[in-house]
């Protein structure tokens, strides 16, 4: 038999796996987490108890440059957008925005459209 053996440094790498427990009356019971490599099969029995469980979707997590605090971060500062070439435009009333960044009209508004020649 193989020694299979997990480095510290390898599990870090694996994917943390969220299961749920299916009751005997087909409702959602406890969840658990389980550290596993992507290449194993889901897990079809609770490991301790034997109960049935389903692996349950959860969305990644996206930390650093890419989380919700820092892209706010990065959108709200009006020169380095400029100086990236985004425009950006702030609601300003019912149907009226005005330009914050970047090149365009200095208003856009819902009575008066613009047109393609505007945004050069």
């Amino acid at each position: 038999m193989a020694d299979v053996r997990i480095l510290a440094e390898d599990f870090k790498k694996m994917p943390t796996y969220v299961y749920e427990v299916i009751n005997a009356d087909g409702s959602a019971g406890e969840q658990f987490e389980v550290v596993q490599p992507i290449s194993d099969v889901p897990l079809t029995e609770h490991p301790e108890t034997g109960e049935p469980v389903q692996r349950i979707i959860q969305p990644p997590f996206i930390g650093g440059q890419w989380s919700e605090s820092s892209m706010h971060k990065s959108t709200s500062d009006d020169k380095k957008l400029d100086r990236l070439g985004f425009t950006k435009y702030v609601k300003a009333g019912d149907g009226i925005y005005e330009k914050r960044a970047g090149k365009g009209p200095r208003t856009i508004s819902r009575d008066a459209p613009i047109k393609p020649s505007d945004l050069k």
